[in-house]
């Protein structure tokens, strides 16, 4: 991530900064190829929940190549690079690679991956 624990350390409270980018990073890892997930679900996933906004300086400051940083998205399933520009055009094309429909930056017909606890035990009842 490029981040250093001295630039985050604005943003982390329950823990360290170090600490809140590597669990930022398995949960972004954690996301499977096909599916996406919004900052906020990414932040709730690391146990930073109401932390979306560090979710994406992260993102912003990654120097991963192997980071899967395309398959995370604006709540509303919206690409958040400014359009037409490179990182936006390529989060399309890897999604795309991926089985992923985008159709004007937006992802259609894809749910968000599912929450730990959705995966061992089903939705929430209604």
């Amino acid at each position: 991530m490029g981040a250093t624990p001295a630039r985050c350390s604005a943003y982390a409270t329950a823990m360290d900064s170090e600490t809140a980018a590597k669990r930022i990073r398995a949960a972004i890892r954690a996301i499977p190829k096909g599916e996406v997930a919004g900052y906020g679900e990414v932040a709730r996933r690391a146990g930073l929940p109401g932390r979306a906004r560090l979710v994406a300086r992260l993102l912003s400051e990654n120097d991963d190549p192997k980071l899967p940083w395309h398959r995370v998205l604006r709540s509303d399933g919206r690409i958040a690079l400014p359009e037409g520009s490179k990182g936006y055009r390529e989060q399309c094309q890897r999604l795309r690679a991926e089985g992923v429909t985008v159709e004007n930056g937006r992802v259609r017909g894809q749910r968000a991956a599912p929450t730990i606890d959705a995966q061992i035990w089903g939705p929430p009842e209604d």
